[in-house]
């Protein structure tokens, strides 16, 4: 591979997005299992694959959410600099998409459902461990995509 491709590529804000937030959602997907009914005792190989495509799913929702705090912050290098409102658009976002997915997936297309042991939102039924990963993980995977890009 062209050296100078590869170093364009490692300061390409996106991608450290994807790759950053690929590999701290998938350890978070795969804490969560025991909080998903069924996840447990499944085969370990198929709750792997369940938390790869969900953490892929997280990556590509990452993106979109940079994306619009872009926007508001008409800028792409708004990372170097987080001010509060990028950071919130960025957040928002994110919780937004990943919360409606969710109560999308526990409740009208029935793809899964929670063991007992998940604490749930009043109203929409979502579970707080989903919600608590679009409020922890963000910030750290700025932190991440900021160091790599300025390294």
């Amino acid at each position: 591979m062209d050296r100078g491709l590869f170093q364009r590529a490692s300061r390409n804000p996106e991608i450290n997005l994807l790759l950053f937030a690929f590999l701290l959602n998938f350890v978070w997907e795969m804490w969560q299992v025991p909080f998903y009914r069924g996840m447990a005792s499944t085969d370990h190989i198929k709750a792997i694959r369940l938390c790869t495509q969900a953490s892929i799913g997280d990556s590509f929702i990452t993106v979109a959410a940079f994306w619009g705090a872009a926007l508001t912050a008409r800028s792409r290098g708004w990372l170097h600099r987080v001010e509060p409102a990028p950071l919130l658009v960025y957040l928002t976002i994110g919780i937004l998409i990943s919360t409606g997915l969710e109560w999308l997936a526990i409740g009208p297309l029935e793809r899964w459902s929670y063991a007992p042991t998940m604490p749930q939102l009043p109203l929409l039924g979502t579970g707080v461990l989903p919600l608590l990963q679009w409020i922890v993980l963000p910030p750290l995977i700025l932190f991440f995509v900021r160091r790599q890009i300025t390294s």
